[in-house]
């Protein structure tokens, strides 16, 4: 970024390399060591279990493919913001941007630092407030409950020192942030093919593990559908963040070129990892077993590795979640700036730093990250907005067809592999998703297993936005007046 220049172009500084890195590394979180046992009990079947990580992972990529063609023709640092500028408007596109900025992204952010920072008590007991300081401080939101800021104080203060330790290190230069990057993203991929390494050389593993159905788990009927839609939720969960990359296309070198190999390579390595680790789980532990850990790659860590297993995935997980962190600490900034840039957002936050960084964006991201993180609300609030976010993927996809019909003559150096076939598979699964996940959340509410219908109050979350979206085109108007 210049800060001599007004535009939103910057320093293209990032390599190919940095650039798969930021897509693994924004991905690849806590979900792979925490996900596969909750599936496996909403599934019951190692089979579907592995499909499922499949299918979504080839959705996934289709996503990944469907972007990385917008993302060849619209280079503008803000990403999936700046997509749906050119797609649908500005009012689409601010709603796509305030709902990153409340909710999705910071809450991201507050959930996988407060998981790394969990994960440090393995090593470090943090302090805590006696239980009735804990209980004596609440505040109660509607629809959503008590909150208590001073519970657990240590994990929530050791988290909102991360998030600003690393916030700063972003703000000090794209380099600094992008060599975290590559170190940690580089290290979490090392830790789990160790893992899967050891899982496949314990000499109590069996193959035979592959296809053995739990007998706990109904196999028929609502159950198995709705079982397969949460699964299916927490697969995507686990992959989520493989767009993360656009957001900082403008201080990419080449991103005609690297940004669409970043996502098709970087999605790749994913989706094997992905595999990989769920069979060496599978190998290690039968479903049944699977089904009832509370973090099975500690369990099968123990049995492949011996005593020092625990130990080694606690780092895993602190290594992994402190690369995912930082990587969206450094994306999700850009998104803010751009909307300022535009005059949709607040005016100080497009100012540069002197580092050529989006300074006040950063600053004011990890402000509103450490109230989520105090606030203790961040993971009811980014659950919510799964079913937002899957909206906003089916938008973007389909907007793909958009811009082949409003921009016909732009050079694409990339078109998406299997048009219109791959994209329209892409839309149509994420709509499928969006509906069955609605359909869920209504039956669960209807049923009294739910006091609130989370997709709805997604929905809701999102138009909070609209009086900002107001307020600042009044005043863009009332300037040009």
């Amino acid at each position: 970024m210049n800060k001599n220049n007004n535009s939103s172009n910057t320093y293209k500084k990032l390599k190919l390399f940095t650039s798969i890195a930021i897509v693994v590394g924004a991905v690849i979180g806590s979900g792979i060591f925490k996900k596969p046992a909750l599936m496996a009990s909403e599934l019951g079947n190692p089979t579907l279990l592995i499909a499922i990580w499949a299918i979504a992972g080839i959705i996934t990529l289709f996503g990944a493919l469907t972007n990385a063609e917008i993302a060849g023709i619209i280079t503008a640092t803000g990403g999936q913001y700046k997509f749906f500028e050119k797609m649908y408007g500005r009012f689409f596109a601010f709603l796509y941007g305030w709902a990153i900025f409340a909710v999705i992204q910071t809450g991201s952010i507050a959930s996988i630092t407060y998981i790394f920072s969990e994960y440090t008590q393995y090593f470090i007991k943090l302090p805590r407030f006696p239980q009735e300081i804990e209980k004596a401080y609440h505040i109660y939101l509607p629809m959503i409950g008590y909150i208590f800021p001073l519970e657990n104080i240590g994990v929530k203060l050791l988290t909102i020192t991360v998030v600003c330790g690393l916030s700063y290190i972003n703000y000090l230069g794209i380099m600094f942030g992008g060599v975290i990057v590559n170190i940690f993203s580089s290290l979490k991929v090392a830790a789990i093919l160790i893992l899967v390494a050891f899982a496949f050389t314990y000499s109590g593993g069996t193959v035979a593990n592959f296809t053995a159905s739990a007998i706990s788990v109904s196999h028929s009927g609502k159950e198995i559908f709705f079982g397969i839609v949460m699964a299916l939720s927490g697969a995507f969960w686990a992959y989520d963040g493989w767009n993360n990359i656009t957001y900082i296309a403008g201080e990419i070198d080449r991103p005609q070129r690297n940004i669409p190999l970043a996502l098709t390579f970087g999605t790749i390595i994913i989706i094997t990892v992905y595999i990989l680790i769920n069979l060496a789980y599978l190998y290690v532990l039968p479903i049944d077993i699977i089904a009832k850990s509370t973090l099975v790659a500690a369990d099968v860590a123990k049995l492949s590795i011996g005593s020092l297993g625990a130990s080694f995935v606690a780092m895993a997980v602190m290594i992994s979640t402190f690369g995912t962190s930082n990587g969206t600490i450094m994306v999700s900034a850009r998104v803010h700036f751009a909307m300022a840039k535009d005059k949709m957002f607040f005016s100080p936050i497009a100012q540069i730093s002197k580092n050529n960084t989006p300074g006040k964006s950063l600053a004011i991201q990890a402000f509103w990250t450490s109230v989520l993180v105090l606030s203790g609300t961040f993971d009811i609030l980014t659950n919510m907005l799964i079913f937002v976010s899957w909206i906003f993927y089916a938008a973007g996809a389909a907007g793909l067809f958009v811009l082949r019909k409003k921009m016909p003559n732009v050079e694409r150096p990339y078109k998406v592999w299997g048009y219109p076939y791959v994209p329209i598979i892409f839309v149509v699964v994420a709509s499928a998703f969006v509906v069955f996940t609605l359909y869920c959340d209504i039956d669960n509410y209807l049923s009294g297993k739910s006091q609130l219908i989370n997709s709805l109050f997604g929905l809701l979350l999102c138009a909070t936005g609209i009086p900002f979206y107001l307020y600042f085109k009044y005043k863009q108007n009332k300037h040009v007046n």
